[in-house]
């Protein structure tokens, strides 16, 4: 399985926007260049988390983004699937059915084995997703990331809101 690249973008963006003061935004050409990433893109992976009501959005000079909710309240789950969709990220075409050994009228009583396997592991991999939130992540980054580097990132994001 291969995510977009915006699913990384947006997780990323979405841990940026948690650590915003109240009533503030940010600009997407400000997440764009803060990650070094195409601003057009992250626009529309922006756009799809407004859809979802993750972010919400103002215009005007001071416009931009911040997050909907609070962060104890946004899975990895909410964010993956408003980028990628909610279907699931296997299709079973049923290719077995061209089995030439098999006779014409044969019919299956049971779903493809390997349907079966994949769509478990498709749930298994989206309950993990839905049981870590955003909440989980900025603690984690505020452990791991320098200090002087999350005050300058901290200061940087709040020069620009």
């Amino acid at each position: 399985m291969l995510l977009k690249n915006q699913v990384e973008w947006v997780l990323h963006c979405c841990a940026i926007l948690a650590g915003l003061p109240e009533n503030r935004y940010l600009s997407t050409k400000d997440l764009a260049e803060f990650h070094g990433i195409p601003k057009e893109y992250l626009s529309k992976a922006l756009q799809s988390l407004s859809q979802a009501s993750i972010v919400e959005s103002t215009l005007g000079p001071s416009g931009g983004y911040r997050l909907a909710k609070d962060t104890s309240e946004i899975t990895f789950l909410d964010i993956v699937e408003a980028v990628e969709g909610k279907r699931s990220t296997f299709i079973c075409t049923e290719i077995r059915k061209n089995n030439p050994c098999r006779e014409a009228e044969y019919c299956e009583s049971k779903a493809c084995p390997v349907a079966r396997i994949m769509w478990e592991a498709d749930h298994e991999w989206r309950k993990k997703l839905q049981s870590v939130h955003l909440s989980e992540l900025v603690e984690t980054l505020a452990k791991e990331i320098p200090a002087d580097l999350w005050e300058k990132s901290f200061e940087w994001v709040i020069s620009r809101t």
